[in-house]
C-alpha cells in the first residue's frame, strides 16, 4: 500500500491523470480526479501506526487508561 508522497504513490497518480486525460477530462479535473481515486481506495487507506512509538505516549494508549 503506497502512501501519498512515496514514489509508487506518485507513479500510480501519474497513471490514473493520464488514463484520465485521455478520457477528455481538463487537466485540472484530471489531478484532483486521480488523488480521489487513489484516497477512496480501500486498499491505500491507512491501517494505522506502522511502529509501537507511532501509537503515541505509552500512558496515553487506549490500552493503558481508564
Amino acid at each position: 500500500m503506497p502512501r501519498p508522497g512515496s514514489k509508487k504513490y506518485d507513479t500510480e497518480r501519474a497513471r490514473l491523470r493520464k488514463e484520465a486525460e485521455r478520457s477528455g477530462i481538463s487537466d485540472h479535473d484530471a489531478g484532483k480526479a486521480a488523488n480521489d481515486a487513489l484516497q477512496q481506495d480501500p486498499q491505500r487507506q491507512s491501517r494505522g501506526p506502522r511502529t509501537e512509538r507511532g501509537r503515541g505516549p505509552k500512558g496515553e494508549r487506549p490500552e493503558n487508561t481508564g
